[in-house]
């Protein structure tokens, strides 16, 4: 079994925001592969289906996303998926909008939901894909520039990255990490 995981928050008022770009992820994956039983469970919204011949979880924690381990780990304890089957798709201000960086571990660098991941798990070693929103201006508190929308030019390049992270995600379950990343690491 895989467990994609995407991060980013709840409700309305977050949707189509820098910092959902893991969510629009995990909603591009269940619309390419039909997978639209999203079901509240382990705080998150989960949804089972098959991509490419193997059993997937495809999850949004519903923990805001400063403390998504909370729900990823009782994903974890729960299914007992070893954790280089668990893939966290998440978005990255170090990356320039729609550039993707796939890594097969490490550390959670600045993103706070990564290092409640980090926390809670007690591994760095599992695979993921960082999707590019590019820095905050300087005037721009960091908080509320993950929170803004894309301008409809930086929109198009996002779509194209989430797009590549769904198939970078699929990528690793049809063949490895480091193929993923060879393929789509830009």
């Amino acid at each position: 079994m895989f467990v994609f995981a995407g991060l980013g928050n709840m409700g309305t008022k977050y949707e189509r925001t820098r910092h959902n770009v893991g969510f629009d992820t995990i909603d591009f994956l269940a619309a390419q592969y039909r997978i639209n039983n999203f079901k509240l469970k382990h705080k998150s919204l989960i949804a089972d289906g098959i991509i490419q011949g193997q059993k997937t979880l495809l999850v949004k924690p519903q923990t805001y996303m400063n403390n998504s381990g909370e729900a990823i780990r009782q994903i974890m304890d729960y299914y007992k998926v070893p954790y280089e089957n668990l893939v966290i798709i998440y978005d990255d201000v170090d990356l320039d909008v729609g550039r993707l960086r796939i890594r097969a571990k490490g550390s959670s660098g600045t993103h706070n939901g990564m290092r409640s991941i980090l926390n809670h798990i007690k591994t760095e070693d599992f695979p993921r894909i960082r999707i590019g929103i590019g820095k905050a201006p300087e005037q721009m508190d960091l908080a509320d520039y993950v929170l803004s929308r894309f301008s409809d030019e930086e929109r198009k390049l996002v779509n194209t990255a989430i797009e590549n992270a769904a198939r970078a995600a699929v990528t690793m379950i049809c063949s490895s990490v480091e193929i993923a990343m060879s393929r789509y690491n830009n």
